[in-house]
């Protein structure tokens, strides 16, 4: 498929209230994310990611954000929230990516953690099992969750990627530097989360408002 024909996706990550989930609609987001992880300070309940997903459907695609789930948590989440994707952000292998998404029936997108060189080979499994990959800053080695600790790393680091590789960039994006990110990486998207908070797990609307703006102008520059 010709890659000029995909949109260009804006996803914030982590949403827990209405209010915050309204400005990341209002400012246009493709993609809201809302984070099952239980030491994640972004954990949304059942309850409360029906919720909001009720409020999203139709307005932007909803991704439930799973670590290793097992199949029973996984049905739960199916069924409750009615995710549009699923994202995958554990130690997930590709036949387990695969066996995922074959029994969701969701494309799913994949986080690969990326911090030198030699994590790029760790893509390719992957392409052919997830619809999206996500690359991700890697975590603190002690971090008690996978993603959302506002770490960035070298972009220079893609530059060695195929051009045909389809992804959605991650890890230390905040209104300041997504310009500049997808001018020098062109990814397929972004994802935000920690960029657009004021303290852990506490988004602010304002820069939400300001991320959605500003990724959207450098995305228009770059077609």
């Amino acid at each position: 498929m010709n890659a000029c024909a995909q949109p260009f996706r804006i996803k914030i990550c982590g949403l827990s209230t209405p209010q915050t989930l309204a400005a990341a609609l209002d400012a246009g987001a493709d993609m809201i994310g809302l984070v099952f992880h239980p030491r994640s300070p972004r954990f949304v309940t059942l309850d409360k990611a029906a919720e909001l997903a009720a409020l999203a459907r139709g307005r932007a695609a909803i991704v439930a954000l799973l670590v290793d789930p097992d199949r029973t948590r996984m049905d739960e989440i199916l069924e409750r929230v009615r995710p549009d994707w699923l994202q995958l952000h554990g130690g997930e292998t590709p036949a387990q990516v695969a066996a995922i998404r074959t029994a969701a029936c969701l494309p799913v997108m994949k986080a690969v953690g990326i911090s030198e060189p030699g994590d790029i080979a760790a893509i390719a499994p992957y392409r052919a099992v997830a619809d999206l990959i996500l690359l991700d800053a890697k975590p603190p080695r002690d971090a008690a969750y996978p993603g959302g600790h506002g770490r960035s790393f070298d972009w220079r680091i893609l530059a060695g990627l195929d051009p045909a590789l389809r992804f959605m960039l991650s890890g230390g994006l905040d209104p300041a530097n997504v310009g500049a990110a997808i001018r020098e990486v062109g990814p397929a998207g972004v994802d935000v989360s920690t960029g657009v908070e004021s303290a852990p797990g506490v988004k602010d609307s304002e820069k939400i408002t300001a991320f959605v703006a500003a990724a959207r102008a450098a995305a228009e520059m770059t077609v």
